[in-house]
């Protein structure tokens, strides 16, 4: 069910902004990670929403009364539970995924990972997002992902695209020149 449900994820994200909008997005996008934070925590929730031997009415009542115990909006609850009708709950991740995607679009936004050895200084990091910005023409946001084995440089992705700079980056493509030649 999970492959037939992972095509859809991208719908079921769609379904959401569109209740959502933009004004709700950013508490939608954090209450549904808690949601999948709990659920990679813990094989017990894991199994609760994914599980077959729980009635669809238990499993809506607990959802409604985990969501009202952690102030979800409306919008977010009822969400829930309609992926969980759906066994849908376990490619909440993709759908996540997706939603963030669509709500950076509208918001004319673009989201950044930097991987990098070190932790940046404030002047650093400003030329860092002011150059992401006239790259892609963007406001960006930026995800820091602290590697300590990437020898030297940055690994940047953006969207799709990624920007390799790192000293192991390098390396490799200096390897692949050596082999074509």
């Amino acid at each position: 069910m999970a492959g037939k449900e992972k095509k859809f994820a991208k719908k079921y994200a769609r379904m959401l902004f569109n209740v959502t909008g933009v004004d709700l997005a950013e508490r939608a996008i954090t209450e549904l990670n808690i949601v999948n934070e709990l659920m990679n925590a813990s094989n017990e929730i894991k199994n609760f929403f994914l599980s077959p031997l729980f009635e669809e009415d238990e499993r809506r009542k607990t959802i409604e009364g985990l969501s009202d115990k952690l102030d979800f909006c409306d919008e977010v609850k009822k969400f829930l539970v309609f992926i969980a009708q759906r066994k849908a709950v376990s490619v909440l991740p993709d759908i996540i995924r997706h939603f963030m995607n669509i709500y950076f679009e509208k918001k004319k936004k673009a989201k950044a990972t930097v991987v990098t050895p070190f932790k940046f200084s404030g002047e650093y990091e400003e030329r860092l997002v002011s150059s992401l910005k006239k790259l892609t023409g963007r406001d960006v946001d930026i995800e820091y992902v602290y590697d300590p084995e990437l020898l030297g440089g940055i690994v940047v992705k953006v969207g799709s695209t990624m920007y390799d700079s790192s000293l192991k980056g390098q390396l490799r493509l200096l390897k692949e020149e050596l082999i074509k030649g």
